[in-house]
């Protein structure tokens, strides 16, 4: 044994403490071993990296509503640069450190672009990425009752810097809404009319995940991206209800049925009209009540060299 004892009168024969009081000097820290210095090559092939970083490190964020409040999220980030070949790794504190810097600025998209140049000056690398996960908070009215509660948005500012200094911003939005089926509900009409039997058409809930590119120059808010899917879809999912809420909410969904197509369609009439979106993917899911598999639908705008109709993570659609 070498960390326990075998004879409880003789000592473990490794010697095992913690100092709490010990206080590294600057000379102390300058004969520490630093890996990266270390001069056998690098393993495996010796090819460029594309990302390399860290992954849901969490930071409070302050972020200004746009009602010029202040809110403090709780940031999930991601952060990431490119390696080139020649080198063995990065230190990946210096990217932390880079957003703590500035933790106590009121944080905009327009910020990720600091945090990037700083990326980029600290790691040393050609490429630099960030993205910031959050959940959002707009406080939204109840249909008919009066009520208002906070609607949560899964949100993520993205930024990215290639190394011929192109600097893009996006911003990632979820929308939750309701899709009632078109022929479900035909259908539940037809079984009325020809034989009066009473049936409800199937609807679900779903989601609608939008990314967008924001236009050189422009500013684009969480709110508006909201109010485009809330003016789209309609039928977003209700915070507070009373039961003229939820007879509202029912009649709603009949006056805005729509199948995943329509859905598609309609966020990007809402999307494509708006100059300050230079680019945009939208990714759609019906999580089907009639079916044991989900409906989904991709569309982009069409931009050359833009967004491409690949979304494939349609499991990340559930709610």
């Amino acid at each position: 044994m070498y960390l326990h004892k075998t004879d409880p009168a003789e000592a473990a024969p490794v010697k095992r403490s913690y100092d709490a009081a010990f206080k590294p000097t600057e000379a102390y820290r300058e004969s520490m071993p630093d890996i990266m210095e270390a001069v056998e090559s690098e393993q495996g092939a010796a090819v460029p990296i594309q990302q390399v970083g860290v992954s849901n490190f969490k930071l409070p964020l302050t972020v200004r509503g746009a009602d010029g409040k202040l809110l403090t999220l709780e940031a999930s980030i991601t952060g990431s640069v490119s390696l080139e070949a020649n080198l063995k790794g990065i230190n990946m504190s210096r990217i932390m450190r880079s957003f703590y810097e500035l933790k106590d600025e009121v944080f905009t998209i327009d910020t990720v672009r600091t945090v990037l140049d700083l990326f980029r000056d600290k790691v040393v690398a050609f490429d630099a990425r960030i993205i910031i996960r959050f959940n959002y908070p707009i406080l939204q009215p109840s249909l008919r009752s009066g009520l208002e509660g906070y609607q949560y948005y899964k949100c993520a500012f993205e930024g990215r810097l290639s190394k011929d200094g192109t600097f893009e911003r996006l911003i990632h939005f979820d929308f939750v809404y309701s899709s009632a089926c078109p022929c479900s509900a035909e259908l539940a009409e037809h079984a009325r009319d020809l034989r009066e039997a009473y049936s409800i058409p199937h609807s679900q809930r779903s989601k609608a995940r939008v990314f967008a590119k924001v236009a050189d120059g422009a500013s684009l808010d969480i709110e508006d991206l909201q109010r485009h899917l809330a003016t789209a879809l309609k039928t977003e999912t209700q915070v507070m209800v009373k039961r003229e809420d939820e007879q509202a909410f029912a009649e709603l969904n009949g006056a805005y049925i729509k199948f995943v197509e329509d859905a598609a369609r309609l966020v990007y009439e809402q999307l494509a009209s708006d100059d300050r979106i230079a680019d945009f993917q939208v990714a759609c899911s019906h999580l089907e009540s009639l079916h044991s598999h989900d409906a989904v639908s991709v569309i982009c705008k069409g931009v050359p060299g833009g967004f491409q109709a690949d979304f494939s993570d349609f499991d990340s659609l559930v709610c």
